[in-house]
C-alpha cells in the first residue's frame, strides 16, 4: 500500500515508517496539517495514518477537510488520548479508526492492512489476482502457481497496483504515483526497470505483465 503518515515527532515517525517500509508499503510523511492536505490531494494514495498533535492545526481538522474535499481515503487516527469522547471525536471528524499511543507495532500493521480492505471494498475491486499470480494482503504475500515470490516494498506496491486494475492499460507516471513518494527525485523510466525486475521474479507467469505501446503496463485480466 501506498500510505501516508502525518507525524510531527521526526524520531516517531521515523520508526513507524521504517516498520512499514519493512512491512512492503511506499511510505511518505509529513509533519503539518497543511502539507498533509497537499499531499492527500495527490495521486496513488492507499490510506493515511494521522496523528491528531500538529503543529499547525489539529489532526481532526486535518481529517474534516479531507472528507470536506468528498475524499474516501481510509484514514487511521494516532492520539495520545484515551478518553471516550476523545475517540469519539476522531471517528465524527471522518477517521475510520482510532489507535491510542503507545501501540503495539503489530496492532499498527493490522489495522493499516484492514483498511487497505475497507478502501478496496469502497472502490469495488476486490481481486488481487491474474492467473497463476495471487497477491494475499492478509499476509502481505505473493505466490506464482503456489511458490512464494519475495519482493522489495517498490516491486510490491508496483504489482499490487497492476492487480488492484486488472485489465487497465496504466501510464508510467501512474505506477509512478503509486510506488514512490510524491517527492522522490526518480522519474517514470524507473518504472521499466521495475518491470522488468517483476518480470524476472514471475517467470513463467511474466508475460501476465503486459506493455501496453505509448501507453505503459497492463496485468492480463484473461
Amino acid at each position: 500500500m501506498h500510505l501516508l503518515l502525518v507525524e510531527d515527532d521526526p524520531r516517531l515517525a521515523e520508526l513507524v515508517t521504517r516498520l512499514l517500509v519493512g512491512d512492503h508499503h511506499v511510505v511518505e510523511t509529513a509533519r503539518t496539517g497543511e502539507s498533509a492536505l497537499e499531499l492527500a490531494d495527490g495521486a496513488g494514495l492507499d490510506a493515511i495514518v494521522l496523528d491528531v498533535g500538529l503543529p499547525d492545526m489539529s489532526g481532526l481538522e486535518v481529517a474534516r477537510r479531507i472528507r470536506d474535499r468528498g475524499s474516501r481515503i481510509p484514514i487511521l487516527m494516532l492520539t495520545a488520548r484515551d478518553a471516550i469522547s476523545d475517540r469519539v471525536a476522531g471517528l465524527d471528524s471522518g477517521a475510520d479508526d482510532y489507535l491510542v499511543k503507545p501501540f503495539a507495532v503489530e496492532e499498527l500493521a493490522a489495522r493499516i492492512r484492514a483498511l487497505g480492505r475497507r478502501g478496496r471494498e469502497r472502490t469495488g475491486d476486490a481481486s488481487m489476482s491474474a492467473g497463476s499470480i495471487v497477491l494475499d494482503e492478509a499476509g502481505r504475500m505473493l505466490t506464482v502457481a503456489g511458490r512464494r515470490v519475495d519482493l522489495s516494498p517498490r516491486e510490491y506496491a508496483m504489482i499490487e497496483c497492476l492487480l488492484r486494475h486488472k485489465g487497465q492499460a496504466l501510464t508510467r507516471d501512474q505506477l509512478l504515483d503509486h510506488a514512490w513518494p510524491y517527492d522522490s527525485e526518480v522519474t517514470p523510466a524507473i518504472v521499466d526497470t521495475y518491470v522488468y525486475f517483476l518480470r524476472r521474479k514471475l517467470r513463467g507467469a511474466a508475460d501476465r505483465i503486459e506493455t501496453v505501446r505509448g501507453i505503459g503496463y497492463r496485468m492480463a485480466a484473461g
